[in-house]
């Protein structure tokens, strides 16, 4: 793992870290083990940047891996906060706020007439399988090579962003009784889709089919034509629920998620990042006659003593405020300023990569080919991929750490942070061997 001086502290701290933290990090991905180097810990965010212990200035792209698509430190995120935190932190009882972001997600997002808020995304998976297997009476579910939707056992299979980082071929721990339920399909294949759903007894042993309607964790690998309406065709004929996951996409493309810009529809909808602003929270979301059977209304159980915790709620309250329809025009526009950018800049270098985007989403692939499922992804030049970002990293630019993963534009990157990541972006890929 390379270190210089301009790294001195967070090698310090990373070696004491280490000694206290499995792996030295509290979530795979910091590591930074994928682009060969150790983890940059950081002090501080200020709008698009980031500052390290080192005093290091970057602009970044991870944006906590979503949530702060206004940037860091946001006045009015942080004014909230602090107003919601002054009344007190955690009260274990309701709050007029939780009401208040729950009739908010509901205008938003077409078929959401209810949601019940956990504090990870992970959770709010966990809830909507469950709600999926009581509503279904099945067990049997379906997702898609390359797909995370959390750390829950019977969807760590062939999955993507950390995991795939890691490269294992599954998770230690979890059980093979558990997994056994659970038939993964590759992206973007509709014969495979209806082979699958068809030797699940015809259809009619699938609780749920699980899928990202834009899927971010192999990188961004939009669904093709029709792909989409397939999955929502495929549930319905054999009774199994839709569940779209939006952890990563919700609010951010567009004030109604990808299921706005698709016209597709889940039966059941998850929900993170941008609906915490920042702080830890995500949400189950779907039409109340399926929402009602969890506890207290119904017998599904499901608890948290954290859920709807009035300071997340407050962020997130916050920050949907300021995504109105003005600021998603600027953002795709931002967006795509980027992504033009990095294309001229690899081609000047002669350098193949496929440069894939949509609004606040991005994905540099060192690919000669389009990348249209999970293989695809894993068939790219990762060593490239890690050198590149190695020299983003020693310009001032805060890639994710991995090919596997999203960049995350903000509505806080000014013309002149894009011009400071296109430069260095091109100085970077001038760098890497032919």
């Amino acid at each position: 793992m390379s270190t210089s001086l301009a790294d001195a502290r967070s090698a310090e701290l990373y070696r004491r870290a280490l000694e206290v933290l499995p792996g030295g990090v509290n979530s795979p991905v910091r590591a930074m083990g994928a682009i060969g180097r150790s983890p940059i810990f950081v002090e501080r965010g200020e709008g698009a940047e980031l500052i390290d212990v080192d005093g290091n200035r970057f602009v970044d792209y991870v944006c906590s891996w979503g949530p702060l698509v206004h940037g860091h430190a946001h006045p009015e995120v942080l004014d909230a906060v602090a107003k919601a935190a002054a009344k007190g932190t955690s009260f274990g009882a309701p709050t007029a706020a939780e009401v208040e972001l729950a009739t908010e997600v509901a205008r938003r997002f077409d078929g959401v007439e209810m949601l019940r808020m956990t504090s990870s995304g992970t959770e709010a998976t966990m809830t909507a399988v469950r709600l999926a297997r009581a509503a279904t009476g099945r067990e049997r579910l379906l997702k898609f090579a390359g797909a995370y939707h959390g750390h829950l056992d019977p969807l760590l299979a062939a999955a993507g962003s950390g995991l795939a980082t890691q490269a294992p071929p599954s998770s230690p721990g979890v059980p093979a009784a558990v997994v056994a339920d659970t038939v993964v399909v590759p992206w973007n294949d509709p014969d495979a889709l209806r082979a699958a759903v068809e030797e699940s007894t015809g259809g009619h042993e699938l609780a749920a089919i699980v899928a990202e309607p834009l899927p971010a964790n192999m990188g961004l690998v939009p669904p093709r034509e029709g792909f989409l309406e397939l999955l929502r065709e495929q549930a319905d004929e054999s009774g199994a629920l839709l569940i779209l996951d939006e952890v990563i996409s919700g609010f951010r493309v567009a004030r109604g998620g990808a299921q706005e810009l698709t016209g597709v529809r889940g039966d059941l909808t998850i929900l993170g990042k941008i609906l915490g602003g920042g702080l830890p929270a995500a949400a189950v979301a779907g039409p109340a006659d399926l929402m009602r059977l969890l506890a207290p209304a119904g017998e599904v159980y499901q608890a948290g003593t954290l859920s709807g915790n009035p300071l997340a709620v407050a962020a997130g309250l916050a920050t949907l405020s300021l995504l109105d329809e003005p600021a998603y025009l600027r953002l795709a526009a931002l967006t795509e300023q980027l992504a033009d950018g990095l294309r001229a800049a690899a081609a000047a270098a002669g350098r193949a990569v496929q440069i894939v985007s949509a609004t606040g989403l991005l994905t540099v692939f060192f690919s000669e080919r389009p990348v249209l499922c999970f293989d695809d992804a894993r068939a790219c030049d990762l060593d490239a991929h890690a050198a590149w970002c190695r020299e983003l990293l020693s310009r001032g630019v805060y890639p994710p750490p991995s090919q596997f993963e999203a960049w995350f534009p903000s509505l806080v990157h000014a013309p002149e942070h894009i011009e400071r990541t296109l430069a260095a972006a091109a100085a970077a890929f001038a760098e890497l061997p032919s």
